[in-house]
């Protein structure tokens, strides 16, 4: 479905897709990329349990599947992102399409953040919060749109890794504090009072209590009440 589909995209330089083939080509890639994303979770928790039993054999064997699943998962990522940017995103000619692209945009860059390290990580969180700013069409969208990718985010943190969950985390860290940024622009522009911002703890100490301090921050609580709107 995913060929046949980028078949179908690649036409939209004459003509743009109709929202039944746009949501087709989300469900496509959605199906093959949310398949991949579960197998990684799940052969990275193995992983991290075999590590803590020493077993060495397995933890070899396991990372290299691991790696094969992350090069699937990049190659998907990849090949939907060039696609809205060399077609979909040019040849949008409706606000609500370009925004739904855009969204997509991000959403694929946070996948890529979920197994990616180091620079790699970096660039694909901040090329997220980059594509989901683009999306606005006013900022409580952007902030909406942001706040769904934290929820999601959020949700998946128990299942990582004790290393993946610290870098994790860091990404988490500037989601919420961009989504602090975004509120605040946002209750300016619309001369409602703004909310406090959130500090900004120390990156280096970054550890499993940050998942209790994230979902109780004042500035996630406002922002929810933004997105909300």
């Amino acid at each position: 479905m995913v060929e046949y589909m980028e078949k179908v995209a690649k036409t939209v330089d004459v003509e743009e897709l109709t929202v039944e083939e746009r949501n087709l080509l989300f469900v496509a890639y959605k199906n093959v990329i949310g398949a991949r994303r579960a197998s990684w979770r799940i052969i990275s928790s193995i992983e991290h349990k075999e590590e803590s039993r020493k077993n060495e054999e397995h933890v070899i064997q396991i990372k290299e599947y691991r790696g094969k699943i992350e090069a699937e998962l990049s190659n998907i990522c990849d090949g939907i992102l060039k696609l809205i940017d060399s077609h979909l995103v040019p040849s949008s000619t409706a606000a609500e399409s370009k925004v739904f692209y855009l969204k997509m945009k991000g959403d694929y860059h946070r996948y890529l953040a979920e197994f990616k390290t180091g620079a790699e990580r970096k660039e694909a969180a901040e090329s997220t919060m980059i594509a989901y700013k683009a999306a606005q069409i006013g900022s409580y969208k952007a902030c909406n749109l942001a706040r769904q990718a934290f929820d999601e985010a959020i949700s998946q943190l128990d299942t990582l890794g004790e290393d993946s969950y610290k870098d994790s985390t860091l990404i988490m860290q500037l989601l919420r504090d961009n989504l602090t940024l975004w509120s605040a622009d946002s209750t300016t522009e619309d001369g409602i009072e703004e909310g406090n911002e959130a500090s900004k703890g120390d990156a280096e100490g970054v550890s499993r209590s940050m998942h209790s301090k994230i979902l109780s921050s004042p500035s996630l609580t406002h922002v929810v009440g933004c997105g909300s709107l």
